[in-house]
């Protein structure tokens, strides 16, 4: 497997663990996840990547918004996508 799914894998399956305890107070915010943790959260992606990419020069961390209904992006919920390498 790709190392960076394994990665978005990882990050999205501790999202899905979380989320009954962060639905209420997070919703429609995005998380920002590295090493299966959230790390924060953040009113818009830009901002949740804008941080990523200032705290994780290696890119090594996804974002996911806080919905009821979550949806693995896949690749799309990686950093890399946003510009980050």
């Amino acid at each position: 497997m790709d190392p960076k799914q394994e990665i978005v894998d990882k990050n999205y399956a501790a999202f899905r663990k979380a989320l009954p305890g962060i639905m209420q107070r997070q919703a429609g915010r995005f998380a920002l996840m590295r090493h299966a943790e959230i790390v924060d959260f953040f009113d818009t992606a830009a901002d949740a990547v804008t941080t990523g990419k200032h705290l994780y020069k290696d890119g090594e961390f996804s974002i996911q918004k806080v919905t009821q209904t979550p949806i693995n992006l896949g690749r799309f919920s990686y950093a890399e996508y946003w510009g980050v390498r």
